[in-house]
């Protein structure tokens, strides 16, 4: 008897090493070798830079989808399909119909669009928009123009023609745009015939998506074509724009008026790509978790010897995060118990169209999506570090860390937000999910002298660091998808962020 319990002693010790369970299965097929492979076909040249739209962004489309039947995905697109489209148009600003009128009492004055005032960006709605302004100018901070009462106002800003493009003014321009004023009139203190030869001879295009994608036209005009009603309004533009703090008062004696037309010469469509995998409970596969990226590049750059920006990184990376989890999570045993939407979007680099379309026309009610995880590179940098951008908003920061400390083998670290500056929780996919009420957390490696150029190329991706970082999210996927409560905001968070006229079922 003896020497028979050693030999089943023997025997059973290798046999019950090999016994792996499902979870841990799953997690153990996402490889180094598939990444690349994925990468490699995503960011090939043949794809064109994926622009949107662009044939290449749909065979990108077409591949992901493919991905998703491959594994038994229910489609979660139009018509029983994996794909959901968009219409996007091209559009000319109206110049005879256009125009931003300024009013101090008895003293008017009309800024025209074929001379003295230039449409820089939004959403041109065909209707006037009016109100009383408000005045900003000075030291602005991205911060600082957070915390000011800019929603649904006119803001008049005092520009300055001689301060140097920097990328803090270009965070300050996004948070006045974030803080959803009715409009933005930007002054311009250029001498007249310099502002006038800033104005393109014919009317450029702009394409753009044809949903309720509302967002504060921005426009600009002559400082002196406008001068005597400033003067009547007793706004002194040069003390503002010479001041060192920040300056925002109310002008209840300026009213301005936008007038923008304009008229569609073209439409077409873009992707998104959806696959769903139900959840194993018969209650909580009602409630889904989304893993999000976008699948888009910014296309070719004439005149350059390599004009292909391949976009390995930005995001072929985060779309083939998306392709290894669905069949990471699809394979026997592996699906946790609430549901999960795996879905690729387009537009994300022309300012966040698709994730705005699928948060707007969501497959189930925007309610029921308890979380977004969204990958936005995480294929270059450091070798066992990824920023968790969202960590501090929601419970889902304190879910991750201890998922993180259950899993030492990964060697990959999530750390918070290294860049607060930059504001990069605002600029990628998830924002859309947060807006709406969803919790989120963003993966992101940062930037590199790659970003938006030719050489962010598939040679330069390290595919075993992001295969770590791929099982890292599909353990977060499974404590998420299993936890008996969904994910909770932090008060504070909520009220800052989430508009809560979008939320709910």
């Amino acid at each position: 008897m003896r020497h028979l319990f050693f030999g089943l002693a023997f025997v059973a010790g290798p046999l019950a090493a090999q016994t792996v369970s499902p979870p841990k299965e799953a997690a153990a097929s996402i490889t180094s070798a598939d990444v690349a492979h994925h990468i490699g076909v995503i960011a090939d040249d043949s794809m064109l830079g994926r622009d949107t739209p662009s044939r290449g962004l749909e065979l990108t489309a077409a591949y992901v989808a493919d991905q998703f039947r491959r594994y038994g995905l229910r489609p979660g697109g139009d018509s029983g399909s994996y794909l959901q489209r968009y219409r996007i148009v091209q559009r000319k600003l109206d110049v005879a119909g256009s125009r931003v009128t300024l009013r101090a009492g008895r003293t008017a004055a009309v800024a025209r669009f074929d001379r003295t005032a230039r449409f820089l960006q939004g959403t041109v709605s065909g209707v006037p928009l009016a109100g009383v302004a408000v005045l900003l100018g000075g030291r602005l901070t991205a911060d600082a123009v957070g915390r000011l009462p800019l929603r649904g106002r006119i803001v008049v800003y005092a520009a300055d023609a001689d301060a140097l493009p920097s990328r803090e003014a270009l965070q300050v321009g996004r948070a006045i745009r974030l803080a959803a004023p009715r409009a933005v009139v930007l002054v311009s203190n250029l001498p007249p015939e310099r502002f006038a030869s800033r104005i393109p001879r014919s009317t450029p295009a702009r394409t753009a998506p044809d949903f309720r994608l509302e967002s504060a036209p921005f426009v600009e005009v002559s400082q002196a074509a406008v001068a005597p009603v400033l003067r009547a309004a007793a706004i002194d533009l040069e003390a503002v724009r010479a001041d060192t703090a920040p300056v925002f008062r109310e002008l209840p004696g300026l009213r301005v008026t936008v007038e923008l037309r304009d008229s569609v010469f073209h439409a077409s469509s873009a992707p998104n790509t959806i696959g769903i995998l139900d959840g194993s409970d018969p209650e909580l596969r009602r409630q889904y978790l989304v893993y999000s990226a976008h699948m888009d590049h910014i296309g070719i750059s004439p005149g350059r010897p390599d004009s292909v920006n391949n976009g390995a990184d930005d995001d072929a990376s985060g779309t083939t995060g998306v392709i290894e989890l669905a069949r990471a999570f699809s394979r026997p045993g592996a699906r946790p118990k609430r549901s999960i939407i795996f879905l690729t979007v387009s537009g994300e680099e022309k300012g966040l169209w698709g994730s705005r379309y699928f948060t707007e026309h969501p497959p189930v009610p925007i309610g029921r999506i308890v979380a977004d995880l969204n990958m936005d590179m995480i294929g270059r940098n450091w070798r066992d570090t990824i920023v968790a951008i969202g960590r501090k908003q929601s419970n889902l920061g304190e879910t991750l860390e201890r998922v993180n400390r259950a899993h030492p083998e990964l060697r990959m670290t999530a750390v918070d937000d290294r860049w607060p500056e930059e504001r990069f929780y605002f600029r990628s996919d998830h924002y859309n999910f947060a807006r709406k009420g969803v919790p989120i957390l963003f993966f992101f490696n940062g930037v590199h002298p790659d970003y938006h150029q030719p050489t962010d190329s598939p040679d330069k991706i390290d595919s075993e660091k992001e295969a770590r970082i791929l099982r890292l999210l599909y353990y977060l996927g499974r404590e998420v998808g299993d936890a008996p409560v969904r994910p909770q905001w932090k008060p504070e968070s909520y009220r800052e962020i989430v508009d809560d006229s979008g939320s709910g079922e």
